[in-house]
């Protein structure tokens, strides 16, 4: 039961983080209407994501920045262990990045409408054609030119362990023609635990891979596992990195 408590970090969660996203909503209701295209809304959610880590004294060490050219749009894929994952991932990526969020949170007053009219994607849960149907609407952003977010696991790790990829992500980006970003994010799940209210320190570390491009792949399947393989694969390495400067 200790870990469902609150810190000193949860309470500015709500009395400042809460406030400062409140009334940056209201705003963009009105950045959007003289933006429709969202390019201004995603300026709103960059600073956003940066103040966050401030806010929490969150040290954010991003690895592979240069493997990514901020003029070109991707499909960017991530594991999923924490709930600060976007706004990490809006704060240190310099894309025009639109994120795919579950059709739940595109009902939230205000807050759903707004994210909607920006350019990101509401999908539905499940395997159903209705699903599959919402999930390749995704392509649209991508043929526009903006960068994509997609978490592949379709849901949070509870112990930062990745969990199987679902498809959907890479038909996706088969459609839309954009090159796949495999980002790994270590630490996550320690800041910010599943089921838990709490607001921990340290350390988060973001990795990010050369592009993958789809041309040089067979199938969704092949892009899928190799995908998965990279993230996986630096999910290890800089874990146990992390491993050995402790025992040092």
């Amino acid at each position: 039961m200790k870990n469902k408590g609150i810190n000193f970090r949860t309470l500015l969660f709500f009395f400042v983080l809460i406030p400062v996203m409140f009334f940056g909503i209201l705003f963009s209701v009105l950045v959007n209407f003289f933006d429709p295209t969202g390019d201004s809304f995603h300026k709103i959610t960059s600073w956003w994501g940066r103040f966050s880590a401030k806010l929490f004294s969150i040290p954010i060490e991003v690895i592979g920045e240069e493997n990514y050219n901020p003029e070109q749009n991707y499909l960017v894929i991530s594991n999923h262990a924490g709930m600060a994952d976007i706004p990490i991932l809006l704060g240190i990526l310099k894309l025009n990045l639109r994120f795919v969020a579950k059709e739940e949170i595109g009902k939230i007053p205000i807050f759903g409408y707004v994210i909607k009219k920006a350019g990101f994607v509401m999908i539905k849960r499940g395997q159903n054609r209705e699903a599959l149907k919402s999930l390749l609407a995704t392509s649209e952003v991508l043929k526009s030119g903006r960068s994509v977010h997609i978490f592949p696991e379709g849901t949070r790790s509870v112990d930062g362990k990745l969990l199987p990829f679902k498809r959907g992500a890479f038909l996706v980006a088969q459609k839309g023609g954009a090159p796949i970003l495999p980002v790994t994010i270590i630490g996550s799940h320690l800041i910010t635990p599943k089921k838990s209210l709490k607001i921990n320190k340290g350390t988060i570390r973001v990795i990010i891979a050369p592009p993958l491009e789809l041309a040089k792949f067979n199938n969704v399947e092949e892009l899928r596992n190799t995908s998965s393989e990279i993230i996986k694969k630096n999910l290890d390495l800089y874990n146990q990195v992390i491993i050995s400067a402790d025992k040092g």
